[in-house]
């Protein structure tokens, strides 16, 4: 099953053993890919999150309130954009403590990822506008300055910002 792991899905060998190291454990992992989520997220998912949780209640993979099926869709929802990694931590604590399914958390929680560049476009030129320092170190060719106004950006979005989007956008401003 480890080998199997590490050649259908590319996991490395200590993600497939950890993943393996029970019967339960490697059942529900299957079971998240099972509609297609993408295994390496749900390999980091399982070892990170979820053993977090789950070690914290004392409770066992069985035991766990997030089932298979629910974590493999939110694995879905931060494959096609619609939420961040940083969104799906509060996504999941919520599937930790509620039974909803993840797309009607992040409905009900207004917590869909802003991919709409022309709203980022004008959070990106609000922050360089309310910035001079960084952007001005910026431009001196301190390139790890733009990490103070990427910050700025995530804040002013309340993290619902597409990072990547917002590193483009600002690079392209500041390099103009």
């Amino acid at each position: 099953r480890r080998e199997r792991m590490e050649k259908e899905y590319g996991l490395s060998a200590y993600d497939a053993g950890v993943i393996t190291a029970s019967r339960e454990m490697a059942e529900y992992f299957d079971a998240v890919i099972a509609d297609g989520a993408d295994a390496k997220l749900a390999a980091n998912w399982m070892m990170g999150d979820l053993s977090k949780n789950l070690n914290a209640d004392g409770k066992t993979i069985e035991e766990s309130p997030v089932d298979a099926k629910r974590l493999g869709d939110m694995i879905k929802l931060i494959s096609k954009g619609t939420i961040s990694s940083k969104i799906a931590k509060k996504v999941f604590a919520e599937m930790w403590t509620s039974p909803d399914a993840p797309e009607k958390i992040v409905k009900d929680k207004g917590l869909v990822q802003i991919t709409d560049t022309k709203a980022i476009e004008a959070i990106v030129d609000a922050v360089i506008e309310a910035n001079p320092k960084p952007v001005a170190d910026y431009k001196g060719g301190n390139a790890k300055a733009i990490g103070a106004l990427v910050g700025q950006v995530m804040k002013q979005s309340k993290g619902k910002a597409n990072p990547g989007v917002v590193n483009q956008l600002l690079k392209a401003k500041l390099d103009a």
